[in-house]
């Protein structure tokens, strides 16, 4: 519970201070001059232009993106301004999701989690110094790892739901980050159709209990220490998912300046 407590709250901060930058930049920009008549040259621009293909990592690619929060973290199941896409195939669910979980960034990632989870000496049984560390930077890999492929790929594949986030991008600030927190409980189906998230939810249940019961210490193969893991993890997708909603207008915000 104390390591659900502080990751919860440490995302928390992070995403309020995101989103504080996003609203504090909100203000609209001054009256821009009047346009210019294009000359000729400008028109063989525009020509050319239509003919170069737009590599905007905002828009889907085979259904998914390129994006990466924070231009580090993998964003690919993240689609904004999406409007009516096709649903993903099962083989595209697990490639997607097979890039994201092995992607260079999720070592530092995962090693930072391992970190904060021997600071806590939560899990006692890992024990501290380097193999105690180790042991958590494996066991967070592969309770991260199990977790993606429970909820991206093997259940929306059997459920037939879609393991992507649409960026809503309308309203304010506690609609928007309402809308982002309800995703968790709401998706949509491949079919177009909301539904309960069953993958979300279920999927990470049993992701918990499949890494409890298996290499997490013996001490801690019990329904607390399962209950703990389940809620941590969905406690940093849903921090997550409040980021996702709100980074594209920060990152426009970025490209501005």
């Amino acid at each position: 519970m104390k390591s659900f407590i502080t990751r919860s709250i440490f995302l928390i901060a992070l995403a309020n201070l995101l989103l504080q930058i996003s609203v504090a930049q909100q203000t609209p920009p001054p009256n821009p001059p009047a346009a210019q008549q294009p000359q000729p040259a400008d028109k063989d621009k525009n020509v050319q232009d239509q003919k170069t293909p737009d590599k905007n990592p905002d828009k889907p690619s085979e259904g998914t993106s390129k994006d990466r929060l924070f231009y580090a973290l993998p964003n690919f199941l993240t689609l904004e301004n999406a409007g009516q896409v096709p649903p993903l195939t099962v083989g595209q669910k697990f490639k997607v999701v097979t890039r994201g979980s092995f992607d260079y960034i999720q070592i530092p990632w995962y090693a930072s989690l391992a970190g904060l989870s021997q600071a806590e000496n939560s899990e006692p049984g890992y024990g501290q110094g380097a193999e105690g560390y180790g042991k958590r930077f494996g066991a967070a890999f592969a309770d991260g790892t199990i977790e993606n492929y429970l909820t991206g790929a093997i259940l929306p594949s059997l459920l037939r739901q879609d393991p992507r986030f649409f960026q809503s991008s309308k309203g304010g600030f506690w609609h928007r980050t309402g809308y982002a927190v309800s995703r968790i409980f709401v998706t949509r189906t491949d079919s177009g159709h909301e539904q309960f998230n069953y993958s979300e939810i279920v999927g990470s249940a049993m992701s918990s209990a499949i890494s409890t019961y298996s290499y997490h210490p013996r001490a801690d193969r019990n329904l607390p220490n399962t209950a703990s893991v389940w809620g941590t993890q969905v406690g940093i997708d849903t921090g997550t998912i409040v980021v996702k909603e709100f980074w594209p207008d920060i990152r426009r915000k970025l490209k501005k300046k």
